[in-house]
């Protein structure tokens, strides 16, 4: 009983917390946001290998000093850690929460479970979770861990009936903009990834097509709050899919300026991806997108903000001079 109780407390002050802080459901709401992974080398999720409460907390630290929002993408020992080092430690971030889903053979199970500890860690961490995100990129045809439209409502549904934040659902903009939708009616409000990089755009018309996806997606679905989940730029590429060269620390460092410029005057939260670089990634273009290293140092877009975590060499591998 006295738990119950409690928990009902919780959530009405979380609910209360909301009114006057921090909603990406509430149309014109803008927040400094970013997207947050702490692995470093050697660490990994899928070998289980996650970083320690320590290094959860040096990261922290870094990121409060500039970002007042989070996104997490899994409900796992990663965002269970991150959860309760904000909490003990007073760290001034919120957090969407995700819940990462896979249509993969073999995954039901862990879907299950997914869901279970999302909704149990927006319960539980009122104060902080501010929203929870039911699923990344599962929608779009290109996923690799593709799940059904329906599917995906029937756990949207799920996890609304019991979590007291707004739900989302992250997806890119090729699903989004896709006619014949069915999952926007049951959402809070959009979660959209838009990519120029992956289009093939170089920096010139990056940011404009960025907004322009945005402004697309708000007029077919008018009334419905649309957040950019994911906008980022790689400060190294490697393939050819995108144009030569594309990768670069100049050009990271301006596409930042012209989407927080953006998100601050148009009232858009906009998620940056991503805040550290990610060796498990791989070496190439995933391996890329952090705002700092891997070893915690501030790429040239952040370094004016951290001057103190400025390196002395580039933070990036440099082309070979044969490179096209």
């Amino acid at each position: 009983m006295i738990r119950r109780t409690l928990l009902a407390v919780a959530l009405v002050l979380s609910g209360a917390l909301r009114a006057g802080g921090p909603d990406l459901a509430k149309p014109g709401w803008q927040g400094r946001a970013l997207c947050y992974s702490g692995y470093r080398r050697g660490q990994d999720p899928d070998k289980g290998r996650f970083p320690t409460q320590a290094q959860v907390l040096e990261d922290l630290r870094i990121l409060e000093r500039h970002w007042q929002i989070i996104r997490l993408y899994g409900s796992d020992q990663h965002s269970r850690d991150v959860l309760e080092v904000i909490r003990s430690q007073g760290i001034r971030l919120k957090v969407m929460l995700g819940i990462w889903l896979s249509g993969k053979p073999g995954k039901a199970a862990a879907n299950r479970q997914q869901v279970a500890e999302g909704i149990r860690l927006a319960r539980a961490y009122p104060e902080v979770v501010i929203a929870v995100s039911v699923g990344n990129e599962t929608l779009v045809e290109w996923s690799d861990h593709r799940l059904t439209e329906p599917e995906v409502i029937g756990f949207v549904k799920e996890v609304k009936a019991a979590v007291p934040c707004p739900v989302t659902v992250a997806d890119d903009y090729l699903y989004w903009c896709k006619p014949g939708n069915r999952l926007v009616p049951h959402l809070d409000f959009i979660t959209l990834h838009s990519y120029p990089i992956w289009g093939r755009q170089d920096i010139d018309k990056g940011f404009s097509g960025t907004i322009d996806k945005h402004a697309e997606i708000q007029r077919l679905y008018p009334g419905k709050p649309v957040v950019f989940g994911e906008v980022g730029w790689a400060t190294y590429t490697v393939g050819a899919k995108h144009t030569p060269r594309a990768g670069s620390e100049a050009k990271q460092a301006r596409y930042l300026q012209e989407m927080e410029a953006w998100a601050r005057r148009e009232g858009v939260t906009t998620f940056f991806f991503e805040a550290f670089d990610e060796p498990w990634k791989g070496e190439g273009t995933e391996g890329h997108w952090g705002l700092f290293t891997v070893d915690r140092k501030a790429k040239p877009a952040v370094q004016a903000l951290y001057p103190d975590l400025k390196p002395e060499g580039p933070t990036s591998p440099t082309y070979p001079k044969e490179a096209p």
